[in-house]
């Protein structure tokens, strides 16, 4: 009797020993990542990201992306907790920082300058000393305040005056707007994103309108700011997913980085893949404008440098637009 209770007790001990292996050894369930991204430039990066994540490419995190066309969705998202991780505008990022005390860190830039000055034909304009007397019409915000910096900087005064130049940023606020107005013809001096700038062209050469594409404002910021400090969209996270969840923090930054780099390398089918997400609707646009869009991948030191000195300058002009002041250090992610 005794005999068989100690053959049971050692093969309940081999049992519970197996069991147990067998569950250090079984797969967790992967960590649930909800990520927002904004149509558009911001949103071109995560394309193939999310084809991979379609495909089930990912082992250790389940994506969930949406594409969202209004950045103030976004915001309010990610201070109600329903996003985990966002592409957004970098001044929304600054705002969303400031109105949670430190709710949110940004993981990476994803993309540069991508505004440029377009000119109707038998308007002239080589510099930007030659927009005095000129009104040039831009969207609202970002773009608006970019182009006010520039002018400023090279010594032009903002006005209605034949020395000032006249910015309206009233008119076609917002820049699908703009951009009709110049596939009409409506407008002699336009300032727009890629890749509405390539859509503008072609619609104004159809209606019977030749623009010209004048001027990389990009390049016209880095003669009079530090140089690659235009950094207009950024990705990222809630402070608390993070602190809960940092390997799969990386392991989404990785992935991101691959998925830009592919962009860059593989424009026609990235152009496709931005199609398939809904991030834009026309892929032989998207693929003109990719290489004109600045897209990227900037993170720690170089991303907090570039970063304070774009939200300082638009401090400057408009405080309200990045959440009343510049964000602390703690702000950025892995920047030391």
């Amino acid at each position: 009797m005794k005999l068989r209770i100690l053959t049971f007790l050692a093969a309940l001990a081999l049992l519970v020993t197996s069991l147990a292996a067998f569950a250090a050894c079984a797969p967790a369930d992967p960590t649930e990542i909800r990520v927002y991204t904004l149509n558009g430039t911001t949103g071109f990066g995560m394309a193939k990201m999310m084809n991979d994540a379609k495909n089930d490419a990912f082992e250790t995190e389940k994506y969930t992306f949406t594409v969202q066309t209004d950045a103030s969705l976004i915001n309010a998202a990610l201070i109600n907790g329903d996003v985990d991780i966002a592409a957004l505008p970098t001044n929304a990022a600054s705002v969303v920082y400031n109105k949670t005390n430190g709710g949110i860190k940004v993981l990476a830039v994803n993309t540069l300058g991508c505004l440029y000055l377009l000119t109707k034909d038998g308007t002239t304009v080589a510099s930007i000393n030659d927009l005095k007397g000129k009104t040039v019409y831009t969207p609202a915000q970002n773009p608006m305040m970019i182009f006010k910096s520039i002018c400023e900087k090279n010594g032009l005064t903002v006005g209605t005056g034949a020395d000032q130049v006249n910015i309206d940023a009233t008119s076609y606020a917002a820049p699908a707007d703009l951009r009709t107005a110049v596939a009409a013809g409506a407008v002699d001096v336009a300032v727009l994103p890629e890749p509405m700038v390539t859509m503008a062209i072609s619609g104004a050469k159809q209606a019977g309108f030749t623009y010209k594409n004048a001027m990389d404002l990009t390049a016209e910021w880095d003669k009079v700011h530090t140089p690659g400090s235009l950094v207009q969209g950024c990705v990222v996270v809630r402070t608390a997913f993070l602190e809960e969840n940092p390997e799969a923090v990386a392991n989404f930054l990785a992935a991101y980085k691959s998925s830009i780099e592919y962009l860059s390398t593989n424009t026609k089918e990235a152009a496709q893949l931005i199609v398939d997400a809904g991030i834009f609707a026309n892929a032989t646009v998207a693929e003109k404008a990719i290489p004109k869009c600045n897209v990227c991948y900037l993170d720690g030191a170089d991303m907090k440098s570039a970063m304070d000195v774009y939200l300082g300058v638009l401090k400057d002009i408009d405080a309200t637009k990045i959440g009343g002041k510049t964000p602390d250090a703690a702000f950025y992610y892995n920047a030391e």
